[in-house]
C-alpha cells in the first residue's frame, strides 16, 4: 500500500480499472474542449490584428483556403493604432479609475467588515442582513438613481462617483468578513490593552495582518474598475474616458475600419490577462488561505 502514488484524487491503482481510464479521457476532452473555446476567440483577435484590411476580409471564411495565420507579423499596424487613437490617454484614464478603486475598496469595505465582524454594533446583524441582500439585486438596476443623485450632487465628470461605486461593494464586504471572524481576538485584545482605540486597531493590527484578503479584493477591484463600462460611460467627461468607453465610442463611429477596433480590443484585454498570468497562483493561494469559496 505505501507504494501507491497518488495522483489527485486518482491513484495509480485506481488507472488498472477500464472505467476509470475512460472517466478521465472523458474528463480531459472536455477540459480540452472548455480551454479551446476560451481561448481561441482571444488568439483570432491577436492574430487578425497583424492583418491588413484586404487580407483580414479574405480570412472570414476560416473554412476555404485562406490561411488563419496571417502573411506577416508585421508589429507597425498595433503601433499606428496606439498612436492614431491615442490609446496611451485612455489608459492612464482607467490607471487612475483603478487605483483609486483599490483605495475605496480596501478602506470603506474593510472598515464595514471590521465593525460587522469586529466591533459588533447593536444592529449589526440587520446591516449585514441588507449587504447579503443587496447581493441579489443587479447593479444596472442602481444605475438610474444612482446616476439622477451624482447629477443632483454635481459629481458627475471626473471618477469620485467611480470609486465611491468600489468603496460600496457588497461582496467585498462579505469577503473581508468572512476573513475577519476567524481573526485571532487575542491580538485585538492586546492592542486595546495598550491603549489603541478602534481605527487604530484597524490599521495597526487588523489591515497589516490581512495580507492575504487585501490581495484577493485587489485583484477583483482592479479587474472590475478595468472592465466596467456603464458608470464610467454615463458619469466621465470626454476627457476622462476610459479604455472601455473608448473601445465602446471606436466601434460605434463609421470612421474606424474593424482592424483597428480588434487592436483595441487587443489593448483592452491586455493588462487583464497579464494580471491573471502573474497572480493566478497567489490568487487561488489567498482564497484558500481566507476560506473564501465560490
Amino acid at each position: 500500500m505505501n507504494g501507491i502514488k497518488r495522483t489527485g484524487v486518482i491513484r495509480d491503482y485506481d488507472l488498472r480499472s477500464k472505467s476509470v481510464r475512460l472517466g478521465l479521457i472523458f474528463i480531459y476532452l472536455i477540459c480540452a474542449v472548455i480551454l479551446v473555446v476560451s481561448i481561441f476567440p482571444i488568439i483570432w483577435v491577436f492574430l487578425a490584428g497583424f492583418k491588413e484590411l484586404k487580407e483580414f476580409y479574405g480570412t472570414m471564411q476560416f473554412l476555404g483556403n485562406k490561411s488563419f495565420l496571417p502573411k506577416v507579423f508585421n508589429i507597425n499596424y498595433y503601433i499606428k493604432t496606439w498612436g492614431d487613437m491615442k490609446f496611451h490617454k485612455y489608459y492612464i484614464n482607467s490607471l487612475w479609475s483603478v487605483a483609486g478603486s483599490i483605495v475605496t475598496s480596501l478602506l470603506f469595505n474593510g472598515l464595514l467588515a471590521y465593525g460587522l465582524s469586529i466591533l459588533k454594533p447593536k444592529g449589526h446583524n440587520f446591516i449585514y442582513s441588507l449587504v447579503m441582500f443587496s447581493l441579489l439585486i443587479p447593479a444596472t438596476t442602481f444605475i438610474t438613481p444612482l446616476f439622477a443623485n451624482l447629477t443632483r450632487l454635481k459629481m458627475t465628470g471626473f471618477f469620485t462617483p467611480l470609486w465611491l461605486a468600489a468603496g460600496a461593494n457588497a461582496f467585498y464586504v462579505v469577503l473581508f468578513k468572512q476573513f475577519f471572524d476567524s481573526f485571532p481576538r487575542t491580538m485585538l485584545e492586546a492592542g486595546r490593552i495598550d491603549g489603541c482605540g478602534p481605527l487604530q486597531v484597524f490599521f495597526r493590527i487588523v489591515m497589516p495582518l490581512s495580507k492575504p484578503i487585501l490581495v484577493v479584493v485587489s485583484i477583483y477591484a482592479i479587474n472590475g474598475a478595468w472592465s466596467d463600462f456603464l458608470l464610467p460611460y454615463l458619469v466621465l467627461d470626454n476627457n476622462y474616458r476610459t479604455v472601455m468607453v473608448k473601445l465602446f465610442e471606436y466601434k460605434s463611429a463609421n470612421t474606424t475600419n474593424d482592424l483597428d477596433v480588434l487592436r483595441a480590443v487587443v489593448f483592452s484585454i491586455l493588462p487583464p490577462i497579464i494580471l491573471f498570468i502573474f497572480f493566478q497562483k497567489r490568487l487561488t493561494e489567498n482564497i484558500m488561505t481566507s476560506g473564501i469559496k465560490g
